[in-house]
């Protein structure tokens, strides 16, 4: 593979999408210079459930990608999601180290690996991929940011801990290397879509990034620059066709078509299929709205609802989205520079691109989630062929 190149391979239910990029040295986004699709098969819900099938659609992905490209890929980041994909937060604790009381990376890495022995409980056939401080106290106060530097004897940590399922992400890693690729390191999907769908100022003043794929909704809650909750859905836009084929006893392919209003001249009641799509996305909506509660951010964050994946596209959706969760809503762009993508269903790949391509991203738990990413590979890759 060509010197300063990166690429990025998202798993989806409906799509395996690969995005090569070449690195830019002037602080610009990697520049794409190749992409490639296949439809997925053998997965559900975001699993593999059938390796042969799966493998197969990368291969077929990577080929396109590696035709346009002129890139023979031999190594690349890879995105992790579907319903197995779950998030806890814990406590840690750690004693400054040094004899001046100044706190060093030592001891931030002490409470944070604290705060993950006390959930190791929890974590039976899981394995954590981010590890995110989200607050930190010294001596009982509040820091606002990082504590390196400052001086004080005991430092506490609030962090979400990003886990997944052992199975799942091996069955995962294996199929990328039965197409002969090296996964160098591995990302939830919702934090990959956030490093191209999301602004800093939405980051920073509270937002909630929704991602409505094939038959999963996943949710990243944002704060202070920092990913404070995520959470994934077992539904999504593909109940929305399967509920129009359903009711209007039509074929799925044009339910499918239907429901992105592709298909003109239809004798498809035009308010009956208004009501079934509302219905699904009021479902999706009200999931969405009971974890904001849960985590005590229903209607209090200003940046609103941002909306990606493939389902975004399907008619009112930010209407709905705005009503539902009394929230402001939009459509999320793609923040690529001079160049575009061919719609917001590639955001996920192009995301991978970006974390791999640079040292230091703008979003601070993403960068702490880099590191414990590393850990998590060294300690994965002993169990690979």
């Amino acid at each position: 593979m060509r010197k300063n190149t990166v690429v990025g391979i998202d798993v989806g239910t409906h799509t395996v999408k690969v995005v090569v990029s070449h690195i830019q040295h002037d602080g610009a986004p990697p520049h794409i210079i190749g992409t490639g699709s296949a439809v997925s098969r053998g997965l559900r819900h975001g699993y593999i459930v059938n390796q042969q099938d799966i493998v197969e659609s990368i291969r077929r992905a990577v080929g396109k990608a590696q035709e346009e490209s002129g890139v023979k890929i031999n190594r690349a980041y890879v995105s992790i999601g579907g319903a197995g994909l779950e998030a806890k937060y814990s406590h840690g604790e750690a004693i400054v180290s040094r004899a001046n009381a100044q706190v060093a990376d030592i001891d931030t890495e002490n409470a944070l690996a604290d705060a993950e022995d006390r959930i190791s409980r929890d974590l039976i056939n899981r394995k954590v991929i981010h590890a995110i401080p989200v607050s930190y106290l010294l001596d009982g106060q509040p820091v606002l940011g990082n504590p390196v530097g400052m001086h004080g004897s005991k430092l506490e940590v609030e962090a979400l801990f990003v886990t997944v399922l052992e199975q799942h992400v091996h069955d995962l890693v294996a199929a990328i290397e039965a197409v002969g690729i090296e996964t160098v390191d591995i990302m939830a999907t919702p934090i990959a879509t956030s490093l191209v769908t999301l602004t800093k100022q939405q980051k920073m003043v509270g937002c909630v990034l929704a991602n409505i794929g094939a038959e999963t909704l996943s949710v990243v809650v944002f704060e202070e620059n920092t990913p404070i909750s995520l959470k994934v859905f077992p539904r999504g836009s593909t109940n929305i066709t399967n509920d129009i084929a359903l009711e209007m006893r039509i074929p799925l392919a044009e339910a499918e078509q239907i429901k992105h209003g592709t298909v003109t001249g239809s004798i498809v009641s035009q308010k009956k299929l208004d009501d079934i799509v509302a219905s699904q996305l009021k479902e999706m909506l009200n999931s969405i709205q009971s974890h904001l509660k849960k985590i005590h951010r229903a209607g209090l964050l200003p940046a609103g609802v941002i909306l990606t994946g493939g389902g975004s596209s399907i008619e009112r959706f930010e209407d709905h989205a705005r009503n539902v969760l009394k929230l402001p809503s939009e459509i999320a762009g793609l923040r690529l520079g001079d160049q575009r993508l061919k719609d917001a269903s590639w955001a996920v790949a192009y995301g991978l691109c970006i974390w791999g391509a640079s040292g230091d991203t703008d979003t601070i738990g993403v960068e702490n989630a880099r590191e414990a990413g590393a850990k998590f590979f060294s300690w994965f890759k002993q169990f690979l062929p």
